[in-house]
């Protein structure tokens, strides 16, 4: 055996000896990691006898009801329809949004500032009205959430061929009457457990009168419509006037009179709107006309710069098909046209005038004999656009 073979059969030892001491180590180091682990787990779970009743184990956990509340999306001490989380924001998430609609909330601020004055000339008094919000809800929501006793007040859009609701509360309801009778010393009181005499319901359909009025002024711009009272009802299960699932925007105005007051809601299934959507989507009022000044005085000045191609029409004639494949240099035509007869100016196809061929400065020219024989009418779809 040479002195190369002891050399490795020594150095192959010396390996084997540092993988065993390596092997022991880490046995001894992983060991240490898992006890460590097991302890930090220990203390992050916990001992299930120390948690109070013992029928919990470390890792389980009950929500109250607060957190629950805010799981599900509901908050019973402050409902709001605009601010909803949750599951009720994932029902909801199908609603569309007023916002998309930005004339309707022009429209009923302009109805808040005509409501003020034809109320103030209504009552003789002192009203204030304004407008709390504007936000989208489910009918049969709505329905549901109106607080009783309440009158609604069932009306018809004439032009939109639809119907809308307008509800008036108890606290504005007895307020009207108070006023309306002489009452003006304390607040309204709020009577229970008994139906809206003859009375209360004739005032309250006055006053719903002239809110459907004042609609009708603070739609005009936007679109002329008529709105027309039907009936009045006590039970909302009367009223309806869509199906629960349809969408609806609720408008909700507030009218004080000094120590009175109360809540008007005026709801608008969004098949009711459907016909002036086109226009509720404008961003202003003016964007309904569709006309800017600038615009079409840069437009007429283009139009009236334009080069149109101009034809002198001599004369036609019908030619068999065989004759013009064998036409050849030195062939004469002869026209039907006689040397005084008018010839046809063209443009595009389109016969413009007739005129007489002549000669000025040399050149070829023609004299019209009137004017154009008949006006350029745009197609149906220009004016349906610009209307």
């Amino acid at each position: 055996m040479s002195d190369e073979d002891l050399d490795q059969d020594a150095m192959a030892a010396a390996w084997g000896a540092a993988l065993d001491d390596t092997d022991e180590v880490d046995e001894e180091a992983l060991d240490g990691l898992d006890s460590d682990m097991a302890a930090q787990w220990a203390a992050m779970v916990g001992d299930p006898e120390d948690e109070g009743d013992g029928d919990q184990g470390g890792s389980e956990r009950i929500l109250n009801q607060d957190e629950i509340d805010n799981l599900l999306g509901f908050d019973l001490d402050e409902r709001s329809l605009n601010d909803t989380s949750g599951l009720r924001a994932i029902i909801n998430s199908a609603m569309v949004s007023y916002e998309r609609l930005p004339m309707l909330e022009v429209v009923y601020d302009r109805l808040v500032r005509l409501l003020t004055t034809s109320l103030r000339n209504f009552t003789s008094d002192n009203v204030e009205v304004s407008l709390d919000t504007i936000s989208s809800m489910r009918f049969g929501d709505y329905l549901n959430s109106i607080p009783l006793p309440a009158m609604l007040a069932v009306y018809r859009a004439v032009q939109w061929d639809n119907l809308a609701l307008i509800t008036i509360d108890s606290g504005l309801i007895y307020g009207i009457v108070d006023i309306l009778l002489g009452g003006r010393s304390s607040p309204a009181v709020r009577v229970e457990g008994r139906p809206y005499t003859t009375i209360e319901t004739t005032l309250v359909s006055r006053m719903v009168e002239v809110i459907l009025k004042d609609s009708e002024t603070a739609f005009q711009p936007l679109y002329p419509v008529k709105f027309e009272l039907e009936r009045l009802e006590t039970n909302p299960r009367f009223a309806t006037i869509a199906r629960p699932a349809n969408a609806a925007i609720v408008v909700r105005l507030r009218i004080d009179m000094e120590d009175r007051g109360g809540r008007v809601e005026i709801l608008l299934p969004y098949s009711t709107l459907e016909p002036i959507r086109h226009l509720l989507l404008q961003g202003f009022m003016g964007e309904k006309f569709g006309r800017d000044p600038i615009w079409e005085g840069h437009l007429a000045n283009e139009i009236w710069n334009t080069e149109v191609p101009l034809d002198v029409v001599l004369d036609e004639f019908e030619v068999p098909l065989h004759k013009i494949m064998n036409l050849e240099v030195g062939q004469t035509l002869p026209m039907t046209c006689g040397a005084n007869d008018p010839v046809q100016l063209r443009s595009s196809g389109i016969n413009l005038s007739k005129g007489f061929v002549g000669q000025s400065n040399g050149k070829m020219a023609l004299k019209l004999k009137g004017g154009l024989e008949q006006p350029i009418i745009p197609s149906e779809p220009l004016l349906a656009d610009q209307g």
